[in-house]
């Protein structure tokens, strides 16, 4: 999904990071359970924010060309001290950028909170980098020492089949209904019609974590249909949680309560960490969390 889809968009960069053969030992999931995995084991909702750019705004010239965004060590750890937070979504589906993973995942070590946020990396989707690429990244993000990659734009069962296979491929330990005691979060996509179309398939594929929908790109995708992508997001998310999965959505002060509501127990907040803190404020009651 694309930043007109969840709200965001960023940076490329495309090495293949040397230590990533031992994704599964090396990500920090493997040496302490993260916020959001832990709360998702025990069936509760998780509330995380699509990562900031640290890059200040500037105005933009006819002509100029658009930076990209900026992460740091500094603004990881602070994020990750901020006790609301319980995942981090790191979204580099419009640009891949190893190096914002690695400070990410670094930032988030050298925090001293009792309870660290769970850092999941949404990466560009099989259709535009390929399966061999996609899969080459699935194992570096890992291996960087994130919680979790999102694949985007899964177009159909057979598609999120091989989606899943890279987990398996890398060596991760994908918590998933079949492996309650895993540790990676492996959540895939849907945010086309093809894929709404075989969601029952889609949802019987196993070894993932999350299946969530992009209701900004279905409702592109469906000619404006919003009540239309609501109802097949919620189709999405009552299948997957059928099948014993979780399914995160995007939220904000308006539909925080209808998001918990319907039962998605990934509330995903944009803006700066006081506007999402504040939401998740008002949200935490209402999802029965202290």
């Amino acid at each position: 999904m694309r930043r007109s889809g969840w709200l965001v968009a960023l940076p490329f960069a495309a090495t293949i990071f040397s230590g990533c053969a031992s994704a599964a030992k090396t990500s920090p999931a493997s040496a302490s359970a993260s916020a959001a995995l832990t709360l998702w084991k025990s069936g509760a909702a998780a509330f995380g924010m699509f990562v900031p750019s640290e890059r200040p705004p500037a105005p933009r010239a006819a002509g100029a060309t658009r930076l990209p965004a900026l992460y740091t060590e500094a603004g990881a750890k602070a994020l990750a001290e901020n006790p609301l937070l319980d995942y981090l979504f790191l979204n580099l589906e419009g640009a891949y950028d190893a190096d914002a993973v690695r400070a990410m995942a670094s930032g988030i070590k050298l925090s001293s909170a009792a309870t660290r946020p769970t850092l999941l990396v949404r990466i560009p989707t099989i259709e535009a980098a390929g399966v061999e690429l996609t899969r080459a990244r699935v194992k570096e993000v890992l291996g960087l020492g994130a919680d979790g990659v999102v694949i985007p734009h899964v177009r159909n069962a057979a598609e999120a089949r091989t989606a899943a296979a890279f987990f398996t491929e890398a060596g991760a330990n994908v918590w998933s209904p079949a492996n309650p005691k895993g540790t990676v979060i492996a959540m895939l996509m849907v945010e086309d019609k093809g894929a709404i179309a075989e969601l029952d398939d889609i949802a019987a594929v196993k070894s993932y974590s999350l299946l969530s929908c992009g209701i900004g790109s279905l409702t592109q995708a469906m000619g404006g249909d919003a009540p239309g992508a609501e109802a097949a997001c919620q189709r999405a998310r009552d299948l997957g949680a059928k099948a014993g999965m979780p399914s995160m959505m995007t939220a904000s002060a308006g539909s925080i309560k209808d998001r918990i509501e319907k039962g998605y127990l990934g509330l995903l907040l944009s803006g700066t960490a006081d506007q999402a803190s504040a939401i998740i404020r008002t949200g935490r009651p209402l999802a029965k969390r202290p």
